[in-house]
């Protein structure tokens, strides 16, 4: 079974996404329940391009006398019953929905109650990471999953977070680099058109910007037309009243104003560049932080055979939670470790497939065996290229390695020649009828 993960804003407020997902091949939908803050991409909705997500949520109604001292927060960038909505326009195409359910990882109830989260050996708190050692934590966990049982009915449920986080997660993510901007595209995402801006463009600027964004090179000049050097101007004259105001506010104190990566602040840029146009991500190294539940963004998962105590007193608390007859699809984030004992209320786990598909296999090898189910969780995502072959053979290593189940990070966030090579490397992966 093939699992695509998907944020509910993803479908809430695009009737075509239901179809355009079910139309990659996925058998089923790993649908985000709970989730952390972030600022995400969006690159097919039709109401925006990038969402900013502040705070950690709960994408159900939030019942509160279900919950103790801690209580999630309900989302205001999109209705708070996006979930449910979100369900059943999935399901109307036949596919499964499973509750993607983030524990721990939790900035806004971390800052909330700070006695609560992971502390380092100075005593230096973690606001994004939650300690199940503490009773109120481990209640909050088995709570929320009741809560999205009970509420969301689900197919089957995902845990990820499920222990305490380390150094590295941090809080706010930023999920924009599968949406493969171009410069160009990154410079027009970045004018302003505030109420106190706007007034100050041509009439046609909007539209005419928001069609560029969606254009493919080189049609994108002639979407805008003869206006770059007006957009040029007009960031030039409002980043020299700001200096100006900013300086003479400084009185006679030296300054040293550093260098903006904003490409419009020096007055001078094009957004249309004079070789071939890249096709690249400006942030090219950016990469998906959803490895296990304590590796870094930027570090490959090592394997461990070790459990914390913490780690198996959530798993326990929270695996009650789910009884099998309701979610025959459970399954938990491989936090780097063997399954122990704790584990076996689980169908499965999914295990950090996110480095080279070596690195993957390895970490695919130490998990086999250990339950019914085996996802391996791998990205269509940057550094991984937009090929079909590429992904093809990923996906083919991952089962020959021991995965019954690939889960695939991330559908909502891919950019359309993403989508369109996963959608070729699954049918990759099918057998043909014979002739």
């Amino acid at each position: 079974m093939n699992f695509g993960y998907v944020f509910p804003w993803d479908i809430v407020g695009d009737p075509a996404a239901p179809e355009r997902l079910a139309a990659t091949g996925v058998d089923a939908i790993a649908l985000a329940a709970s989730y952390h803050s972030t600022r995400a991409a969006t690159p097919f909705h039709p109401a925006h391009r990038v969402l900013e997500v502040p705070h950690s949520a709960l994408y159900l109604p939030v019942r509160r006398d279900a919950y103790g001292p801690l209580t999630p927060k309900s989302p205001s960038w999109t209705p708070p019953d996006a979930y449910l909505q979100a369900r059943d326009a999935l399901k109307s195409t036949g596919l499964p929905v499973h509750a993607w359910t983030v524990l721990t990882h939790n900035t806004s109830l971390g800052r909330a109650h700070p006695a609560l989260t992971v502390r380092n050996a100075f005593g230096d708190p973690y606001p994004h990471a939650l300690c199940p050692s503490h009773p109120d934590v481990l209640d909050y966990c088995a709570n929320l999953v009741s809560e999205i049982i009970d509420l969301g009915e689900p197919d089957g449920i995902i845990l990820e977070a499920c222990g305490p986080m380390g150094i590295a997660h941090q809080s706010v993510h930023d999920k924009t680099a599968g949406a493969d901007w171009t410069p160009t595209q990154s410079a027009l995402l970045s004018l302003c058109f505030c109420t106190a801006c706007t007034p100050k463009y041509p009439d046609t600027l909007q539209a005419q910007v928001r069609a560029a964004i969606d254009t493919s090179p080189p049609s994108m000049e002639a979407a805008l037309g003869d206006l770059t050097p007006q957009l040029s101007a007009l960031r030039t004259t409002l980043t020299t009243t700001l200096h100006t105001r900013v300086i003479k506010a400084a009185h006679n104190h030296p300054i040293r104003l550093h260098a903006s990566a904003d490409p419009w602040s020096t007055g001078s840029f094009s957004p249309f560049p004079t070789s071939n146009h890249r096709t690249t991500t400006s942030t090219p190294n950016q990469q998906p932080e959803h490895r296990t539940t304590t590796s870094a963004p930027d570090q490959q998962p090592e394997r461990r055979t070790t459990t914390s105590a913490p780690d198996q007193q959530l798993e326990r608390r929270t695996t009650t939670s789910v009884p099998d007859q309701q979610l025959p699809g459970s399954a938990l984030f491989a936090p780097r470790r063997q399954i122990t004992d704790s584990d076996q209320a689980l169908t499965g786990v999914v295990a950090p497939c996110w480095g080279t598909d070596e690195e993957a296999s390895a970490n695919l090898t130490d998990l086999a065996g250990s339950c019914r189910k085996l996802g391996a969780y791998t990205t269509i995502l940057p550094p991984k290229a937009p090929d079909p072959e590429q992904l093809a053979r990923t996906f083919t290593t991952l089962t020959q390695a021991g995965a019954n189940e690939l889960h695939l990070y991330h559908l909502g966030l891919a950019s359309p020649p993403r989508l369109s090579a996963l959608t070729s490397a699954l049918h990759l992966l099918k057998p043909q009828p014979a002739r």
